[in-house]
């Protein structure tokens, strides 16, 4: 029989994340779902020198990397967007805190793919012929780099293509729309590069907005994109990705996708940002701190009506605490 995987998000940091890991995460857009509140936790916990595997710098990325906390990111877009320069990651970079090696958004997927398939490498087509092959951060002064992306002939044809590497993370964040205590997951909106890296790292926790009784993934078997045996602990994260959006449930807090971005850019900026955003204990300490105001602003969303299907198997707030106390 299958046993609950539920654990809060402060056990799931404590229990599975340590410094110096190789660490990916489920955003392959700035405004998209990724566990943003994951990474707060680990600010919270001091994690520092990983190694970071990112379809896509997020606020997560960005508020670690301000803090000092990842010693390398390879990724396929540095950006906020229509927020500007990732100001936290930007500063650590220039500082020399944070080597960032660049790779496109194409790339990281594939090379995820590669890691969940156990291949050695992944021919390709992509970022070949161009920066992205020849410079490297991780070998600046080695310039045209042939280790990055090496060449290699295609056996059948003979034609010349590029060589990935595989991602292997020793741990994974993904956020997810739902799950259920036993680690099966549904995603609304665009998947990115969840799914490969659900089968390519060593250890999966799951970020959900909403746990769910298993009866939903027994209504809906063809959108359990994660299932329970690749997942190794499930987190109930409400507005888990704030200020981001997470599809179905909420909107972007696009005024604090701009402060939280201003202040990042300066050690003391993002001091005094974590001053009013990181003090907060467990998971509903964290929606407090949010603020009802707030929430029903984001929560007034036009993709609201794509969460009516499954309404009737979430579990409320006194259920989960019930779920985690009997555990």
């Amino acid at each position: 029989m299958n046993k609950s995987k539920l654990i809060t998000m402060k056990e799931a940091v404590e229990k599975y994340t340590y410094d110096g890991m190789y660490f990916g995460h489920g955003g392959s857009l700035p405004v998209g779902s990724d566990c943003v509140s994951f990474f707060r936790e680990m600010v919270k916990a001091g994690i520092k020198d990983i190694d970071c595997a990112s379809g896509c710098n997020t606020q997560g990325t960005n508020l670690l990397a301000a803090v000092g906390g990842i010693k390398r990111i390879e990724l396929g877009f540095s950006g906020l967007e229509v927020y500007g320069f990732a100001n936290g990651l930007k500063r650590a970079v220039e500082t020399g805190k944070t080597i960032l090696e660049d790779y496109s958004n194409g790339a990281m997927p594939i090379r995820m793919m590669a890691g969940a398939l156990n291949w050695p490498f992944v021919p390709t087509f992509m970022n070949t012929g161009c920066d992205q092959q020849w410079a490297s951060a991780d070998d600046p002064e080695n310039y045209p780099n042939t280790k990055k992306i090496p060449e290699i002939t295609d056996p059948f044809t003979g034609k010349t293509c590029g060589a990935f590497t595989p991602i292997k993370p020793d741990v994974a964040a993904i956020h997810v729309t739902m799950a259920d205590i036993y680690g099966n997951a549904i995603m609304l909106g665009t998947e990115w590069n969840r799914f490969e890296l659900s089968r390519c790292s060593k250890k999966v926790i799951l970020v959900a907005d909403k746990i769910v009784d298993t009866g939903v993934m027994r209504q809906y078997p063809n959108l359990v994109r994660i299932p329970y045996i690749v997942t190794d602990a499930v987190v109930y994260a409400p507005y888990g990705v704030w200020p981001a959006c997470s599809t179905g449930l909420y909107d972007s807090d696009e005024e604090h996708m701009f402060y939280m971005n201003k202040m990042l850019k300066t050690e003391e900026g993002t001091n005094e940002y974590l001053e009013k955003f990181g003090q907060y204990g467990d998971v509903w300490d964290y929606v407090n701190m949010i603020g009802q105001e707030r929430i029903d602003k984001i929560t007034n969303t036009d993709t609201a009506f794509l969460m009516d299907p499954y309404r009737q198997w979430i579990k409320t707030d006194a259920e989960i605490k019930e779920l985690l106390e009997r555990r």
